[in-house]
């Protein structure tokens, strides 16, 4: 698994504005993110938003907005109109529903699909509301303190093995430097 990109809002662009305009709060993109136990993400928009809140964090799969992307021929690519905090790439997010997982030795429980809402439509495309459901992500609460980070690099195929040596070496050995 990999998390691609990390993001905190200092505050609410959509939710609580139904009727209103979108906030200006913009999506911070951070190298890592302060999860709270039963609190959220340090400096998030949701942080300590009221007990035992199903959203502390939010998953998105990276995976998903590619073809989002792609099926919906969206010009302007940017991860951070999802709203998310954690996109992921190689997590099959849906799975953890109802499920305690863990992250970089962070304790998470899955609580219900990150459900898309009209404002997706202005953020990135027409359509995209539609496009999303059943793919919007992943809310979970935050069971342990810890720090999650932007992860490792694609996973990329191994090394193949040495040729064997049958001491028949061809290749003159170096010589050390100024001799």
């Amino acid at each position: 698994m990999l998390i691609r990109h990390l993001f905190i809002s200092p505050g609410h662009n959509y939710f609580g504005h139904h009727g209103q305009p979108a906030g200006e709060h913009p999506m911070v993109e951070v190298e890592e993110l302060v999860c709270l136990a039963g609190r959220g993400i340090r400096n998030d928009r949701f942080l300590d938003y009221k007990p035992d809140y199903k959203g502390q964090i939010t998953f998105f799969a990276f995976e998903n907005l590619e073809k989002l992307w792609t099926e919906l021929q969206v010009s302007r690519r940017e991860p951070s109109a999802t709203r998310r905090n954690v996109l992921t790439e190689n997590f099959d997010l849906p799975a953890l529903i109802g499920k305690e997982f863990e992250l970089q030795g962070i304790r998470f429980f899955g609580s219900e699909e990150c459900r898309p809402c009209y404002w997706m439509n202005g953020a990135i495309h027409p359509e995209a509301e539609a496009w999303m459901k059943g793919r919007g992500g992943l809310r979970a609460r935050i069971l342990s303190d810890g720090v999650l980070r932007k992860s490792g690099e694609r996973p990329r195929a191994p090394d193949p093995p040495p040729s064997p040596d049958l001491g028949q070496s061809h290749k003159k050995p170096k010589q050390a430097a100024g001799y």
